[in-house]
């Protein structure tokens, strides 16, 4: 039986564009909700703003096997072309396209950046299951994206906004991004989260079991990251009451290279694979992996760094807006294609 897309996922778009125009009402009508809102920090971090980021990274974090990553390199092939694909080519990629769509918005292009840098652990899962991809290979790969984001964000920032611009003759931008600040907010929102979710599996699966966790915890959890990625726009575009004539063009020119990431990034990617001779299945796993971002991260990057109305953020959070239809499409497309070249 063909698996299908949960309720709250199948509209998350919907929901993310609700959450905006809410945000954006509640700035316009209320706008003293500015000043509670910036009243409720310790020094530069947010706390309800801070609360809702790191119960967003929680779930994925909790649902990782890292028991698989023993793993890892028993299919040296399989392994090598993910890391290509997840760690040089996706960030040259995002990186190029921001460059080629945003060279005259400096801000929305380190936007751009810090999501092609933030490889997927969250969604792809659904992705992979959709498009029939092999589960176990899927689990492999986010438990390995996992590791490698706590331990490379903050020099993949460093190296991709503060010296490869520089290096290119982009300098004129003035792009630098504080690597301390960047190492901060990756301790804060994805080691927490992260050291919360494996203590969390490790513990509750000796006590309760594998059946239990995977069966009750697990679908309890999930369903936060929604409501936090929400509860977080919310936030954010509630001090952007003024700005309600300017979304939809901002918004468009995000998307355009965005949609034109996830198209080249998901074919690249399917026909390397291909050319390897790797089976559909590890395929559509390496595919989907390689193809999604995790925007939750790119968002609280943006947000500890630059602040929560600046233009980074609001890039982070047209991520899943846009992700959701084309990948969607995707999936559609790699079924299509399995019957094709399979």
């Amino acid at each position: 039986m063909q698996p299908k897309l949960k309720f709250l996922d199948r509209f998350l778009t919907l929901w993310i564009f609700l959450a905006m125009f809410l945000g954006i009402g509640l700035g316009y009508f209320f706008p003293e909700i500015s000043s509670i809102t910036n009243s409720l920090s310790v020094g530069t971090i947010n706390i309800p703003l801070a609360i809702g980021l790191i119960v967003m990274m929680y779930p994925p974090l909790a649902k990782v096997d890292y028991s698989l990553l023993p793993k890892v390199f028993t299919d040296k092939k399989v392994i090598g072309i993910s890391l290509l694909l997840n760690w040089i080519i996706g960030p040259v990629l995002m990186f190029v396209l921001a460059i080629v769509f945003l060279r005259n918005e400096p801000d929305y292009m380190i936007g751009l950046i810090l999501i092609g840098l933030a490889r997927c652990i969250a969604m792809v899962l659904v992705w992979n299951d959709l498009a029939k991809g092999n589960r176990e290979y899927g689990a492999l790969l986010v438990a390995l994206n996992s590791i490698f984001q706590v331990f490379s964000y903050s020099f993949m920032v460093w190296l991709f906004i503060n010296i490869l611009p520089e290096k290119l003759g982009l300098a004129n931008f003035n792009i630098s991004v504080s690597m301390k600040e960047v190492t901060e907010s990756v301790f804060i929102y994805l080691g927490i989260p992260f050291i919360a979710g494996f203590l969390s599996r490790y513990l509750l699966i000796r006590l309760k079991g594998l059946e239990w966790y995977n069966r009750k915890f697990v679908p309890k959890i999930s369903p936060l990251t929604l409501y936090a990625l929400l509860f977080t726009i919310v936030l954010m575009f509630s001090l952007k009451g003024d700005k309600i004539l300017e979304l939809p063009l901002d918004v468009l020119k995000v998307a355009v290279p965005l949609i034109v990431y996830f198209v080249l990034m998901f074919f690249v990617s399917f026909f390397i694979n291909k050319s390897f001779k790797v089976p559909y299945d590890k395929n559509a796993s390496i595919a989907f992996t390689a193809t999604g971002n995790n925007f939750e991260l790119a968002i609280a990057v943006s947000i500890a760094v630059f602040g929560i109305h600046s233009p980074q953020a609001f890039v982070g959070v047209i991520g899943p807006l846009v992700e959701v239809p084309v990948l969607i499409v995707l999936v559609k497309i790699s079924l299509w294609l399995k019957k094709k070249c399979y």
